[in-house]
């Protein structure tokens, strides 16, 4: 048996869109597994909307992902003088012709049976499909030839793409035979549909591969969830490494049926990562996602920052999210919860806060001992649950109603922001 050969051909006229980036890792998986080759190829000849810009992100996202090719990087638009050299020798058997400075391919009149892996034979009935252009009148090849003639010169063993491209296969074989170009196997992949289970939009969480690396998620995280959209590692394992990933793939083992991409699965996943990740490495990447806010100054104490990510790296789901669950301790500018201020700034509780400021005020050793031991004394005092202290306290120290343990979170936040914060809170109490 020949060496397996796959390839993504992605078009530089946007951005990898997530769908696009699970084709490439399916057939990467595929090779990385038989030990076969991965393949790059960039289908460029739509000159009007290919923009370097599309491409170095493509690139970059297949890095960032993990996703090495094999050889070269391939460019059709560099490869025009092959689809020429294709079209001349149909032109020259008879089974195309020139039309309008075009050239066609005659569709003949059968009935065509292509195998799929996942599908099995599909049947196409090519009397119904009109003659096929193949290179442009602008001296440019149409999609499906480019395709038929790389694939072939490239050898390529398997076709794996969506199914959005079955519609495509029946012109492409009947290129394939008319050059007399080996068939490869098809393997048409489910597309990727939203909770609602109509095609994956924005609308869905569904951006470009770049906006999910802009929203702190780890690469890591996404290629394993985009393994479980048509995919499983059995045992009902959802969280694995892309190593047992590679060891465990198998193309028929891909759903013929259509996977829901959930951005709230996605989030858990990455949180479990997260979680997972050597806590130096976090703080790393926190500190970038703070500097990038504009949210962390030149000069800090690392000791302390790693701290508060300690105490939030069970609750943290990206990068971002940690910046939006920790902000009370690095910026004065604190918003109140507005159902907060409704329920937990009430004519009692500004009491409450007062009698609480005072307390801890007192303290010799503002750390978490000392503090919940304030706490509880003062609910002890005035008669009340210490969680109706807690409230207040929390949403006038860090404008959230929930968050990480409130002693740890005012150790952190220091004696004299505490004080600054629960004072201001009874003034605007006051108001």
């Amino acid at each position: 048996m020949s060496k397996i050969r796959v390839r993504f051909a992605p078009s530089p006229t946007g951005y990898l869109h997530v769908g696009s980036a699970r084709t490439a890792l399916f057939n990467w998986l595929f090779a990385r597994h038989t030990g076969g080759e991965f393949i790059l190829r960039v289908e460029d000849t739509d000159k009007a909307r290919s923009k370097d810009e599309f491409l170095n992100e493509i690139l970059e996202s297949l890095k960032w992902l993990g996703l090495d090719w094999d050889g070269q990087l391939y460019f059709q638009a560099k490869r025009v003088d092959l689809y020429k050299q294709g079209a001349k020798k149909l032109l020259e058997s008879g089974q195309a012709y020139e039309d309008a400075g075009a050239i066609h391919l005659k569709m003949p009149q059968k009935k065509l049976k292509v195998n799929d892996v996942l599908h099995g034979d599909i049947e196409f009935d090519t009397s119904l499909i009109k003659d096929q252009v193949l290179i442009k009148s602008d001296g440019f090849p149409t999609y499906n030839f480019a395709c038929v003639m790389d694939d072939a010169d490239m050898g390529m063993t398997h076709i794996i793409r969506g199914d959005d491209h079955i519609s495509n296969t029946p012109k492409q074989v009947v290129i394939y035979e008319a050059l007399a170009f080996p068939l490869p196997k098809f393997c048409h992949i489910p597309l990727i549909l939203g909770v609602d289970r109509s095609r994956l939009s924005k609308r869905h969480g569904a951006t470009s591969i770049r906006d999910y690396r802009q929203e702190g998620f780890l690469p890591e995280a996404l290629v394993n969830y985009l393994c479980n959209l048509g995919w499983s590692m059995g045992e009902n394992r959802e969280v694995f490494s892309v190593k047992e990933a590679v060891k465990e793939f198998k193309l028929e083992s891909v759903s013929s049926t259509a996977a829901v991409f959930d951005i709230n699965k996605l989030l858990w996943m990455n949180g479990e990562y997260i979680k997972a990740m050597e806590l130096t490495a976090l703080t790393d990447l926190i500190i970038e996602a703070l500097r990038e806010e504009g949210l962390l100054k030149d000069e800090f104490d690392r000791n302390w920052l790693t701290d508060i990510v300690k105490l939030f790296r069970e609750r943290i789901r990206t990068a971002y999210n940690f910046v939006e669950l920790a902000a009370c301790f690095f910026t004065d500018d604190i918003e109140y919860d507005p159902e907060g201020v409704k329920k937990f700034f009430t004519p009692e509780s500004k009491n409450i806060l007062q009698k609480a400021t005072e307390k801890l005020k007192g303290l010799d050793n503002f750390d978490i001992d000392g503090i919940e031991k304030a706490v509880r004394s003062l609910a002890d005092e005035i008669g009340v649950k210490a969680a109706k202290i807690i409230h207040p306290v929390r949403l006038a120290s860090t404008g959230r109603t929930s968050g990480a343990g409130l002693f740890e979170t005012l150790a952190l936040l220091g004696k004299e922001k505490t004080i600054e914060r629960l004072t201001r809170a009874v003034l605007a109490h006051s108001s």
